[in-house]
């Protein structure tokens, strides 16, 4: 299966890890088999929508990187001290801050070695009954059929054998409160990393994962670092289901057309048929998660198909899947009188036409 897979994103291309980002928006679309096949082919779709004539505004500036890269390293300074305090004030610690803290080597070669080291050291924390900071551990996930190896940005041990998950963000935390998009896109990643390590878990005596993940923020508009706990039980519970929902990556390359692959040095009418092979679920939450979205946009506009206008659109039109359809159906032309849908449809005509009228007769 792996030589397939290689195949699909090409022979010399290196395959693009699954982070925590790609697996929550993957999980938030579990319909669309385009994104679980090169997601899980590792195919880089931003080269690939680039290829394609579509390319997507997707990446983040250079100016947050580094401003985020030096956010964390201050959190984390002093072999986690300031961390440690955050995660003791917040999670309802009693006592002072521990002041002897653990911090295990995590190095090993490749993302499958670091990801057992990383499952050995969890155990051996749990096992020694005291404080310990794991510093970006390597947990793996399997996605689709296939792993995922995600680097969350801390993991703490508690003595009890509980493990809390740190998610550390750039944006900033005004009055204890951040954006509530943003929180809730941090939850949705933090929720994938509790998912990760609950297979850890399963295998390790007296380790139980938390469900309150730790988010640290800039305070205000400074650069110090505060906290508050995020509880990730219904984030966690909707991205399990929908994970274990996803059609298995080797069912979706099986139907493929013989010579398909998304290699972006083929030519844009090779690859364009590769992608439409492959059905898409597009909706426009994809434009915020997806840098094929442009593209699967575009190919929904041209086909006409309600999903453009939304889920929620989709949702209540039922049967009717085009624009020219709805169209149709609301003139009389089309449909089922019976149908609530199409009823509606017609209703709504009705009222414009009559608002037109009265708006004519008022000139």
């Amino acid at each position: 299966m792996r030589q397939r897979l290689a195949e699909l994103r090409g022979p010399a291309v290196a395959p693009r890890p699954l982070d925590a980002r790609a697996l929550a928006a993957l999980a938030a679309n579990p319909g669309c088999k385009r994104r679980a096949l090169l997601d899980g082919a590792g195919v880089d779709k931003g080269a690939l929508a680039a290829a394609l004539g579509s390319p997507a505004p997707f990446g983040q500036s250079q100016f947050a990187f580094m401003r985020g890269n030096a956010f964390e390293a201050r959190v984390k300074a002093d072999g986690g001290t300031e961390l440690m305090r955050l995660l003791h004030e917040r999670l309802g610690g009693s006592g002072e801050p521990p002041s002897e803290v653990a911090a295990p080597d995590l190095t090993a070669a490749g993302p499958e070695g670091r990801a057992a080291r990383t499952a050995l050291a969890l155990r051996e924390a749990t096992e020694a009954g005291g404080w310990a900071l794991l510093d970006h551990p390597m947990l793996a996930l399997e996605v689709a059929g296939s792993p995922a190896y995600l680097e969350p940005d801390a993991v703490v041990v508690h003595p009890d054998g509980t493990w809390t998950v740190v998610e550390i963000k750039s944006f900033p935390m005004i009055d204890g409160s951040a954006d509530a998009a943003k929180v809730g896109a941090a939850a949705r990643q933090s929720a994938v990393y509790v998912l990760a390590l609950e297979r850890v878990a399963e295998v390790t005596d007296g380790a139980r994962v938390g469900h309150r993940v730790l988010l640290v923020c800039p305070k205000d508009f400074s650069n110090l670092p505060a906290a508050s706990v995020v509880d990730v039980r219904k984030q966690r519970a909707v991205t399990r289901r929908q994970l274990t929902r996803l059609t298995r990556v080797e069912e979706i390359a099986a139907a493929l057309p013989e010579g398909a692959s998304f290699d972006p040095e083929r030519s844009c009418e090779d690859l364009e048929s590769a992608v439409e092979s492959v059905a898409a679920a597009y909706a426009p939450e994809c434009l915020s998660a997806c840098e094929l979205a442009f593209h699967c946009r575009a190919r929904a506009r041209a086909e006409g198909a309600v999903e453009a206008l939304g889920r929620g659109v989709r949702g209540e039109l039922g049967g009717l899947t085009t624009v020219a359809g709805v169209l149709a159906a609301a003139a009389g032309k089309e449909g089922d009188p019976a149908d609530p849908a199409v009823a509606a449809l017609r209703r709504a005509a009705a009222l414009r036409a009559e608002a037109l009228e009265g708006r004519a007769v008022c000139r």
